[in-house]
């Protein structure tokens, strides 16, 4: 008998099934322009349904990067679409543009169901959050490429923004005030010093965490990416915000400067909001400086919102009103396009005064 693609370790009707069991996923993402069914061999969005006149396209693209290695270690996926969508959602917003739909890529070894459905569920609870469709993806079964129970996720995201909405920073100025959203803890960058610090302290990700009420270092370090979108894109539309800077890979040092016109620098004051726990642990753990930290993990603030001194107060009501917590973190000032993070003593486990600059 002649060889077939399930004796190379490829199964056709697996597929088949897992399309099939995730179509009513990606029906319950459906919004104005999209009807988020799947099986075509691409997807269609009506912009004109989703009420633009004159939009620009915007288009991200991002993984969850070795945050997946703790997932499939402990068998947890819940998360990780989570994280996936908003890597892409959370760019598209800090450029005025609102997420309209979302395409995943899931590839692994050999295809287990019930891990890529609880994937892909995820996927489209963070299509939810964002309120963007999702329209159509890939699963690739490749035999060879991966370790046993090993994954990989992409997506790929594109919004649209109204031509005279678009954020380029370009109104920012010195006198801005810098706000500070909390995030939901490391996001998904950083994952590879995690890693290393975990296995060089031997750390059990099933102990419970100092500072976090009833929880595990494995569930803080899951914890799903916070999706910015809903809360922001009103204001971005009513022209309340001058500027965003996603707080990814980078950390505060490199991500804030990103967004700002030649001739401003952002001041950021580290004692204007607490490091969360996990932040602390991961400081001791590797013995990490706090301008390391602050060029690597987000430190608890997950997007950068700049605004004119006289909005400042009534955008945090805003943002707090849509379940945001915000902190005033620091201002722009004349001099060299960049950031410093400033603290005091005791600040991020350092014993002294320390500053931190980066000029982009």
């Amino acid at each position: 008998m002649g060889l077939t693609y399930k004796d190379a370790g490829v199964s056709i009707d697996a597929g088949n099934a897992l399309v099939k069991a995730i179509g009513p996923l990606a029906k319950s993402t459906a919004r104005p322009g999209a009807d988020a069914q799947l099986g075509g061999f691409g997807g269609f969005f009506d912009l004109k349904a989703a009420g633009y006149s004159d939009p620009l396209l915007v288009a991200a693209n991002d993984g969850v990067g070795t945050k997946l290695k703790l997932a499939i270690e402990t068998g947890r996926h819940d998360g990780v679409g989570i994280d996936l969508v908003a890597m892409c959602a959370n760019d598209l917003i800090v450029q005025g543009a609102e997420p309209l739909f979302f395409l995943d890529y899931y590839a692994t070894g050999k295809l287990d169901n019930a891990v890529a459905a609880e994937v892909v569920a995820s996927v489209a609870e963070g299509c939810r959050r964002a309120g963007c469709a999702l329209i159509g993806g890939e699963t690739a079964e490749m035999p060879g490429m991966y370790a046993e129970g090993d994954y990989d996720l992409a997506g790929f995201c594109v919004g649209a923004v109204e031509r005279d909405q678009v954020l380029t920073g370009a109104r920012i100025s010195p006198g801005d005030v810098i706000l500070g959203l909390a995030s939901s803890g490391v996001h998904s960058n950083g994952f590879s010093l995690v890693r290393r610090i975990i296995a060089q302290q031997g750390w059990n990700l099933d102990e419970p965490l100092p500072g976090e009420a009833n929880r595990t270092l494995g569930d803080v370090l899951l914890e799903a990416t916070r999706i910015y979108v809903r809360s922001l894109l009103p204001l971005v539309q009513e022209g309340r915000i001058k500027g965003l800077a996603h707080i990814t890979g980078g950390g505060l040092l490199e991500n804030i400067p990103r967004v700002l016109p030649d001739g401003c620098h952002a001041i950021t004051e580290a004692q204007r909001w607490t490091l969360p726990a996990i932040f602390t642990r991961l400081q001791g753990g590797g013995n990490i400086t706090p301008e390391e930290m602050a060029r690597t993990f987000n430190c608890g603030v997950g997007m950068a919102v700049i605004v004119a001194p006289e909005q400042a107060d009534r955008v945090s009501q805003l943002l707090e009103g849509a379940g945001e917590r915000v902190f005033q973190i620091g201002r722009v000032e004349e001099g060299p396009r960049g950031c410093t993070v400033a603290g005091q003593a005791g600040t991020w486990n350092s014993p002294r005064d320390w500053s931190a600059t980066h000029n982009a």
